[in-house]
């Protein structure tokens, strides 16, 4: 049994990368080895996030854990009465304030687990992710593969003539590619 919040210590572990790379799996993968130690876990994502589902955390593979949507990061604080763990998905979504209420629930004894974009599809750092990563004691950076080499990926290329910063998308919307095929693509977006 786990000592009261008073006399255990919290912490924040984040997961980053690029679309495509894993972090929601990874999230989900925590969560679960969590919940299967008996240890008290919320999942919290943002309202915007319907893409799979409502309700549910949901990775491009189709693995699923229930959450809850919150439209602010206040709320994740209203809704974490008696928990040991709390899980965050998509972070990049919320405003500044999550990095504040992670830091809350992990002064509060809580272990949280936070997975997010570290890069919009420009390459410029994304949201909160920068100040959850240097908050962070675990940060996990995964990689997906490059669609166009083979090497490893870590930007999310924006296949869509959009420029709104939050875009929800799957597969037909973004491809995870190298640092090489990101800058080539840029030059060419640029010589257009």
């Amino acid at each position: 049994m786990f000592l009261e919040s008073a006399n255990r210590s919290g912490w924040i572990e984040v997961i980053c990368g690029s679309m495509f790379s894993g972090k929601t799996e990874e999230l989900i993968r925590r969560l679960k080895r969590a919940k299967f130690a008996n240890q008290r876990v919320e999942i919290f994502k943002p309202q915007i996030d319907i893409r799979y589902s409502e309700v549910e955390v949901v990775s491009h593979d189709a693995n699923a854990i229930r959450s809850t949507p919150v439209d602010s990061p206040g709320n994740i604080l209203l809704l974490t009465g008696d928990v040991d763990v709390v899980g965050i998905d998509e972070a990049q979504f919320f405003d500044a304030s999550i990095v504040d209420v992670c830091r809350q629930l992990a002064n509060s004894g809580i272990r949280v687990i936070v997975a997010g974009l570290d890069m919009d599809y420009l390459g410029n750092p994304f949201g909160a992710m920068p100040q959850l990563m240097a908050t962070a004691e675990y940060v996990t950076k995964v990689h997906a593969i490059c669609v166009r080499c083979g090497n490893l990926a870590h930007h999310s290329h924006r296949l869509t003539a959009n420029d709104k910063l939050v875009m929800l998308g799957e597969q037909n919307t973004y491809e995870p590619i190298c640092r090489h095929c990101f800058n080539q693509s840029m030059r060419e977006k640029e010589e257009r």
